[in-house]
Formats: structure tokens, sequence, C-alpha cells
């Protein structure tokens, strides 16, 4: 390449490896996703058998079962400030579940993610320091106001107003996760920092599920299922989302929280037979278009937001 002292040869095989690297996390976060998002399809099949909060239980119950084993994660050598990392972490994991738990007995699921979604985008206002994010940011907002109904004549208006609130509380514990896990992450080596965390939040959880559910927990099928969405919806998603939080911005990974009402709708759809209107597939691509455009313009610096 002229002028510029790099042989083309070297230029040219440095390109692909760039755009490796910056899609790379992107494609952990989508996969996370479609999980946790078929995940929660298959969990509110299950609540009938155990109540929100039992289902919240063995999610996370068994989510830490699995990753304490497959981690084995050290407990010595770490400081106050990782413990507190962690503990904050994992609340963020028990609180995000209960409350989205209990606004899907109370509200469709859609609408349930809907507001929920609303607590990273503002995350990724708050966060950016780029002008085409908050751009981006707008775009994903409007996409998620039209898949809700907020824009065209439909709108909330009908929801139970307390499912409307811990719909949004959630939302406010999903910033909090993605601020903590990015820090957990840091901290702590592969997924150690998740498994620990995971543990905390199931205590936290385990006597709310004992309440609701009691015997109900330990039937066997229900322990299956329970299971399923475990690793559906808490290993696998959040160890992408650890991994993709450590090469991805803040504000890119905000807006790209934006997709889960679109896979929430296609999950809704393929599990649970809810159906697609045109609206909803515009607004879809509302969103879709908006994550690609964060993508695109992601910043090389993570922001301070997610600094320990």
């Amino acid at each position: 390449m002229a002028g510029t002292g790099v042989p083309a040869t070297a230029a040219t095989a440095s390109a692909p490896s760039a755009r490796g690297a910056r899609l790379g996390p992107v494609a952990l976060v989508l996969a996370a996703g479609v999980s946790v998002q078929f995940g929660s399809a298959v969990a509110v099949t299950l609540m009938p058998r155990a109540g929100a909060l039992g289902v919240v239980t063995l999610r996370l119950v068994l989510a830490a079962a699995v990753l304490l084993i497959v981690c084995r994660p050290k407990v010595r050598g770490y400081g106050r400030a990782d413990w507190g990392t962690v503990v904050a972490f994992g609340t963020a994991m028990a609180g995000m579940n209960i409350f989205i738990y209990q606004a899907v007995q109370r509200i469709p699921l859609g609408a349930a993610v809907t507001l929920e979604v609303l607590g990273p985008l503002l995350l990724s206002v708050i966060a950016s320091r780029r002008l085409a994010n908050l751009v981006w940011a707008g775009l994903a907002l409007g996409g998620v106001l039209l898949l809700s109904g907020l824009l065209g004549g439909g709108g909330f208006d009908r929801l139970d107003p307390v499912g409307t609130g811990f719909a949004l509380a959630a939302g406010a514990m999903w910033a909090t996760y993605i601020v903590f896990s990015a820090r957990t992450g840091r901290r702590f080596p592969q997924a150690d920092g998740l498994a620990l965390a995971m543990a905390f939040g199931a205590v936290l959880s385990l006597p709310f599920g004992i309440v609701e559910a009691g015997g109900r927990l330990l039937v066997p099928s229900t322990i299956a299922l329970g299971l399923a969405v475990a690793l559906m919806s808490s290993v696998l998603p959040y160890t992408l989302e650890l991994l993709a939080l450590r090469r991805l911005p803040a504000p890119t990974f905000a807006i790209l929280m934006s997709l889960e009402p679109a896979i929430a709708a296609t999950a809704g759809f393929l599990v649970l037979s809810q159906g697609l209107s045109l609206v909803d597939a515009l607004a879809i691509a509302l969103v879709i278009a908006a994550s690609m455009g964060a993508v695109r313009t992601q910043g090389k610096h993570t922001p301070a937001v997610l600094d320990a």
C-alpha cells in the first residue's frame, strides 16, 4: 500500500483478522441472546409446575452446580474488592431473574422483555462517548417502542402495573449485570467469577423458591426441565456474555441487547405459537439495523462505566 510503509499482503491479511476480532464477541452476544430467550420460552412452560420463584431457584441452583463442577474456581488469593464484585454480580443475576419471571407471570413475555431491555438501552446512552452510539441507541429504542405497541396506537395501557414495575426493575438489574459481568471477567480467570457469582445468586433465590414451590422442586421431570432452562438461560448465555464483555465496549454491548425483544418474539412464535405482525417485523428490522450500526462504529476503548 503506497505511502504507508506496510506491505500490501500484510495489510490485506490483517483486514479479515480485524473484522474477525470485531465480530467474534458480537457473535457470542447473539448466540447468548438466542439461548436465553429460547430458554425463557421453556421456562414459561415450567411455571405451572413450580411457579415463577421456583423456576428461578431451579435455574440458578442447577446452573451454579454445573459451573462449580466444570470450573472448580479457586477461592483463595482474592481481595475484598474482588469478592465485592462477585457479590454485586450475583445479586444482579438473582434480582434480574426474580423480577423478570414475576413480570412474565403477569404480562406477556414479549412486553416484559421489551420493557426489560430499556435498562441496557439507558446504559448505552449513559456510557457512550460517541455521538453515533447515541443515534443507534435512539433507533433501537424506536424499534423497541414499535414492538411494544407504544408507537402506532397500541401500548402498555392494559398491562398489569405490578407486572410492568417488575419488568422495569428487571431492566435496572440487567444494566447492573452488564457492568459487574465485565468487572468480574477482568478480575477472575476464565468463568471462575461467574461460577462464584452464580452460586451466590442461587443462595439468595433459594428461600423464595422453597416458600413458593416446596416439594415440587424435587419432582424428577421438573428438575429435568429446570436443568434445560439452567443450561439455556444461565450457563451458556452468561458464559458467552462474560467472554464478549472482555472485548466489547459497554455501549455496543448494551445496544446489542435491544435484539432481545426480537429474539423473544421469534422464540414465542416457534415455541409458544405466538404470531408476528408486519409491525413486529418492522420493529425487529429496526433493532437489527441499530445493532449492526453499533457494531460498525464501536469504539476501541471500554468506557469508564465498566472500569473496576
